[in-house]
């Protein structure tokens, strides 16, 4: 004869599992003083404001923030093994800026950025390189070759590519702190508006 306690174990082993939630998505920013969101509070710098507009489309993911202020490509390549965790999806390479500020030479620039590239894809996490563009007061041999790194390294490693992270930010007083060079909010918001989509299709 079943006892009570009987039929309520085969209630609970008749009855359907809970389906987990999937875990969100890890997006980790190898970066800079951009990345590390200088001069802004952590709400309303870029990584921040790229999660909120990733969350807009419908992309539910977590936006990891690794970066150091100052830090130039072979400073990123030195790092990449701890910053960029285990967990981490897809990676974002936000890196070559102080290469510029510092007039280092392009062809190191590439050397290095490669080799973070490399790095990532031996660990299987996606890649989304983003390029940087030499303002125009630049010599022109140097802008030109510093230019032509982003593209050329994405092409040979075979990643996501994204021409220029301060595309409609850089130069213009008004979405920039008073240094001329980090964004302000309204630069950082314009940036991740302008980069979720692209990161969106990079996620798959």
């Amino acid at each position: 004869m079943l006892t009570r306690r009987d039929l309520i174990a085969a209630a609970a082993l008749a009855a359907p599992l809970p389906v987990l939630a999937a875990a969100r998505p890890v997006v980790t920013i190898l970066g800079d003083s951009i990345t590390a969101g200088f001069g802004l509070p952590a709400s309303a710098a870029f990584p921040a404001r790229l999660q909120a507009e990733l969350a807009r489309l419908g992309k539910t993911a977590t936006i990891r923030a690794a970066g150091v202020s100052g830090d130039t490509t072979a400073g990123g390549l030195a790092r990449v093994d701890f910053s960029v965790q285990r967990d981490t999806r897809l990676c974002i390479v936000a890196l070559g800026g102080n290469d510029l500020l510092q007039g280092l030479k392009p062809s190191a620039t590439r050397a290095n950025l490669e080799a973070i590239v490399r790095r990532l894809k031996a660990r299987k996490i996606k890649v989304l390189l983003a390029g940087l563009a030499a303002p125009p007061a630049i010599g022109g041999g140097y802008a030109r070759e510093f230019n032509a790194v982003f593209p050329a390294v994405a092409k040979a490693q075979g990643v996501a590519f994204y021409p220029n992270l301060l595309a409609g930010v850089a130069g213009l007083t008004r979405l920039n702190q008073r240094d001329g060079i980090h964004p302000n909010a309204q630069g950082a918001a314009l940036i991740a508006q302008r980069l979720a989509p692209v990161v969106a299709r990079a996620l798959g």
